[in-house]
């Protein structure tokens, strides 16, 4: 990672405060206790996390220099009530900048992967995962986190996760790279932030999401704390939560893991 290039390419964007180190345990826990120390807006990029986590606490982890490992500590400033607005620009703007980079349009896949098919061309093979964290305050929500560890130069995909996981290398045949692909997501993410300034902002940037859906449309197993429900994806609400249709009824589901499934025949 060319952190002097990032950060001239950065200069005068809401997040041109950039720093990039070799090695950290976790970038999101890093700007967790950045924000909490009432620190400004900025990106912390690294090669390596030894205690990368993923949704739900689960333990994420990517070899050294093969994976673009970033967070962003996003201040509200009054442009959105909900932290699901900071993870869904993060989400579109790596798909953006993917494809910007190499011409490959990749999905969304509801809540918060990135896939390397689309509703209308499925892959279901994970390209990245966004995890985001909200530090709360006595007046609401005070910053968000959100870190993203999206697959760039894998050397190989092991045989165990080659039917579940890839990497951007691996979907166009040849390598990208990491600083150009850091400085499209985090000025992309910028743009897409101060856009929920303007009215329709959020409805546009849903928009956009659904564009790029790897989701909708698609028949999906959701499983929820109490049990499972599986139909047929819909719709987003204006919060972020997925719209299944199950037999004909409406269920709005706000957390949850879903598998895509086959259509039926």
């Amino acid at each position: 990672m060319d952190q002097s290039r990032a950060r001239s390419a950065l200069k005068g964007t809401r997040f041109s405060h950039f720093c990039w180190v070799l090695e950290t345990g976790s970038t999101n826990a890093d700007l967790l206790d950045a924000a909490r120390r009432g620190e400004s807006e900025q990106v912390l990029a690294t090669d390596f996390q030894s205690a990368g986590r993923g949704r739900l606490g689960r333990p994420w982890s990517a070899g050294p220099g093969a994976s673009v490992l970033c967070s962003m500590l996003i201040r509200p400033d009054g442009t959105f009530d909900n932290p699901h607005l900071a993870t869904a620009a993060v989400g579109l703007a790596a798909a953006e900048a993917v494809e910007a980079l190499t011409g490959r349009r990749v999905g969304i896949k509801w809540p918060n992967d990135l896939v390397a098919g689309t509703s209308d061309a499925p892959d279901d093979r994970k390209l990245a995962g966004i995890l985001a964290e909200a530090v709360i305050g006595s007046e609401g929500i005070e910053a968000v986190v959100v870190g993203i560890g999206l697959n760039a130069n894998w050397p190989e995909i092991p045989e165990e996760l080659s039917a579940a996981a890839t990497a951007i290398n691996h979907l166009v045949g040849a390598p990208v790279d990491r600083t150009d692909l850091v400085i499209e997501l985090v000025r992309r993410v910028g743009e897409h932030l101060d856009a929920l300034k303007v009215d329709g902002g959020a409805e546009r940037l849903h928009a956009a999401i659904a564009e790029r859906s790897a989701t909708l449309g698609r028949r999906v197993r959701v499983e929820l704390p109490d049990g499972e429900i599986i139909g047929l994806a819909t719709g987003f609400t204006v919060e972020g939560a997925l719209v299944v249709d199950v037999d004909g009824a409406t269920t709005v589901v706000s957390v949850g893991d879903i598998t895509h499934l086959r259509p039926l025949s």
